[in-house]
């Protein structure tokens, strides 16, 4: 699986610098070395950063590499094909989310990037995932939808979008079909989907300010995306471990307050590195529900 890093000081301190973290689970304190070894396993990667206020985070510059803009479509080719492809469905139900945000209020212009970086940015990606699977392509179905959005046309898109999300839904479950263990794999691509939301939100920063709209619109769909994901799981993470649901339901929710509408706030709620945090207490539940 491929690792982006984040930086974050390991102390205490850290993650409970914020309301939200008080009600993350108990970990008892574990040397450094244990702690890198078991970040190798998830998706971030937390090493010892000294010299900054707790609850600091040092955020590793946003991915470069995949086919798509911040890595959406390639940025994760060395996943399981189960997991790249499963990442690659809720990204593009992100994407879809935030975009029905905007067709709802009218907005359609704005809402069309959202229509068009599922088939430009991570389509491709999912080709072969979608053969080894045996599930049927999407892309004309993708296509017909955006066209609907060019063409504001609301009943048209009505449609259009009830069939696409007809065809989400066939493929997540003949990809879940063949899970053995369906709590943990959700887990894991909503850790996917949140790193993605990560870099496209760190993507949305220029000086300072939230200067990229459709970057942080892309991050609020894809936390969104994890928070429905997580939902559908909602009572088999409770009988697993309630403590552990809590925390991460509470790191959700953090994560949520960063976008109060879909158009960002004069002043960003969280800076990248709160944000990262954030992310870095949903993970460290994970482990809980093994």
């Amino acid at each position: 699986m491929q690792r982006r890093k984040i930086w974050a000081g390991l102390s205490s301190a850290v993650l409970v610098a914020t309301p939200a973290a008080s009600q993350v689970t108990a970990m008892p304190a574990q040397p450094r070395a244990s702690v890198e070894a078991k970040a190798d396993q998830g998706l971030l990667q937390l090493a010892q950063h000294k010299g900054h206020d707790a609850g600091a985070i040092k955020a590793a510059p946003p991915a470069a590499s995949g086919d798509g803009e911040g890595g959406e479509g390639g940025g994760a080719t060395n996943l399981s094909p189960q997991l790249h492809l499963y990442r690659g469905l809720e990204l593009i139900r992100g994407h879809l989310l935030v975009g029905g945000e905007l067709v709802e209020t009218g907005r359609w212009a704005e809402a069309l990037p959202h229509f068009l970086h599922p088939e430009e940015e991570i389509y491709n990606s999912l080709r072969e995932d979608l053969k080894t699977f045996k599930i049927a392509p999407f892309q004309v179905a993708l296509k017909a939808l955006s066209q609907t959005v060019k063409a504001k046309n609301k009943e048209a898109y009505a449609r259009a979008r009830a069939a696409i999300d007809e065809r989400l839904a066939a493929a997540e479950t003949a990809v879940r079909e063949k899970e053995t263990d369906k709590l943990h794999f959700t887990l894991e691509t909503a850790l996917e989907v949140l790193q993605q939301a990560s870099d496209e939100y760190g993507e949305a920063f220029k000086n300072g300010r939230i200067a990229n709209v459709v970057e942080y619109q892309d991050a609020r769909g894809f936390v969104q995306e994890a928070d429905r994901l997580i939902g559908t799981m909602g009572d088999a993470l409770s009988a697993k471990n309630a403590d552990a649901a809590k925390a991460l339901r509470a790191s959700l929710d953090d994560l949520k307050s960063t976008f109060p509408t879909v158009t960002p706030p004069e002043k960003a709620a969280k800076d990248h590195g709160q944000f990262l945090s954030s992310v870095a207490r949903f993970e460290l539940q994970l482990g809980n529900f093994r």
